[in-house]
């Protein structure tokens, strides 16, 4: 039986700049599971990719085609693989301070592409944003992989693939995070509602518990009840 074919889900983010190429790329998320680095091909171009790969567990094969929206500096972008995706920040080739409209050069919507909330920065908030930690933590290069041997920037990759030191836990997450924790207090507020009743039962039982206890402590006062502490004591 020969394995299922499928469009891994791709997610994207993306920096501008008209002076600094470092801050000028594409950040893209390859979601392909479970694929050795032996089982990759990857193609990349000055106007598109093509990527395929083959899962043995989840018996998958990955197929990818993209064209886009302008063209990159193939030499200095920058590829790693990782047990759960393939991530690439592809360098964009002209300098130019506004974003591009989309990744793909066609406008029409595909089902597989995302917006990457998690490191998007807007535009006009990208002074804001860190830098100098962008992209670290990548762990090593991906020189030896299949298909691609014609990337120059791919193959001298150190131990940080490349990046600097960059942080891509840090490309604008705070603003999504922001957004959960809101839906989360409106929960917890919703919650406290629902609870009151029951804090003004509680205070009931309070009251009659207070009464009952004086009333105990009224009928410890009794003669009756003197004598039966004596007879305990002796």
């Amino acid at each position: 039986m020969s394995d299922m074919q499928t469009t891994p889900e791709v997610t994207w983010a993306q920096r501008s700049s008209s002076s600094d190429p470092e801050k000028n790329f594409i950040y893209l998320t390859i979601a392909a599971p479970d694929i050795p680095k032996e089982k990759i091909q990857l193609d990349i171009k000055p106007t598109g990719l093509t990527f395929s790969g083959t899962s043995e567990t989840k018996k998958t094969t990955y197929h990818l085609e993209l064209e886009f929206y302008d063209e990159i500096d193939v030499e200095n972008s920058k590829t790693h693989h990782t047990s759960r995706d393939v991530l690439l920040v592809l360098r964009k080739k002209e300098l130019k301070e506004e974003y591009w409209p989309r990744l793909l050069k066609e406008s029409k919507k595909v089902h597989f592409l995302k917006t990457d909330f998690d490191k998007w920065v807007d535009e006009d908030e990208q002074e804001d944003a860190p830098v100098d930690d962008m992209m670290g933590g990548m762990g090593g290069g991906m020189g030896g992989m299949p298909g691609m041997e014609g990337l120059g920037g791919m193959g001298g990759m150190g131990g940080d693939g490349g990046f600097g030191g960059i942080d891509f836990s840090k490309l604008g997450g705070g603003a999504a995070g922001g957004m959960d924790d809101m839906g989360d207090d409106g929960a917890d507020d919703d919650d406290d509602d629902d609870e009151m009743p029951a804090l003004e039962d509680d205070d009931e039982a309070d009251k009659t518990g207070d009464s009952k206890g004086k009333g105990a402590e009224k009928l410890s006062d009794t003669p009756a009840a003197a004598d039966s502490k004596i007879k305990e004591v002796s």
